[in-house]
């Protein structure tokens, strides 16, 4: 399966070296080969392209306070991170550590690890907490998710609360390979049941008058939503 909806390799690979490649961060092109050599999962991290749109959304919103659901080795952390004013905060949620981990080296040597607080467990769970515990509710300025699918739809609800009015709350992976018109793709039930999650997730943003919403065809689907209310 090819992570980007762009069926041209070739036009994609223009986009990457006449464009991204050259504007990628040092950290951020040594995580991503770091990772590459890793882990066979390597797909898992933001495409560069996309990483550098959320960057520059990021730099126009002047976001301070984010969220981060769903880490792996921290490409799109650091991202962020670098993204966000020197007393800017991201608060990143995720239940494999080990991944995490792998980052942190390349997030201290790029100088951003004071911007970030890293939570290591369920998201839900820590989402609760924040407003519940931590009364952070309608604080961040920007949400970024990543994780399990098929709790799309219950991230946002929380999110909701999370975000301020205008925030944004960007969803990862919502065209999912392409499989929301192809499922014959797709190798595992666990990738259909994501499929599946996320065609009734996309119909439900599409009718939601609490935000305005645009699904973006860069990298596996980027869906932006922005809090009206």
């Amino acid at each position: 399966m090819h992570k980007n909806i762009l069926q041209s390799d070739a036009l994609y690979q223009y986009i990457l070296k006449t464009n991204a490649y050259p504007r990628e961060h040092q950290q951020l092109k040594e995580l991503r080969e770091a990772t590459a050599k890793i882990y066979d999962n390597s797909r898992m991290n933001l495409p560069v392209d996309e990483a550098l749109l959320v960057a520059l959304l990021l730099k126009i919103m002047n976001a301070k306070k984010t969220i981060e659901v769903g880490v792996f080795t921290g490409y799109s952390l650091l991202t962020t991170a670098l993204a966000l004013p020197d007393d800017g905060k991201v608060i990143a949620i995720d239940m494999n550590k080990e991944y995490y981990e792998t980052g942190i080296p390349f997030i201290k040597k790029a100088g951003v690890e004071h911007k970030i607080e890293f939570f290591h467990g369920n998201a839900m769970h820590a989402l609760n907490d924040l407003i519940v515990n931590g009364k952070e509710a309608g604080s961040f300025d920007f949400a970024f998710v990543d994780a399990d699918k098929v709790n799309y739809i219950n991230y946002h609800e929380i999110l909701l609360k999370l975000v301020k009015v205008g925030g944004i709350i960007a969803y990862d992976n919502t065209l999912w390979y392409g499989s929301v018109v192809a499922p014959e793709i797709l190798p595992t039930q666990d990738y259909r049941d994501s499929r599946e999650a996320l065609i009734v997730f996309n119909s439900f943003l599409a009718t939601d008058p609490r935000i305005e919403s645009s699904l973006l065809s860069v990298g596996d689907g980027l869906t932006l939503c922005r809090r009206l209310y």
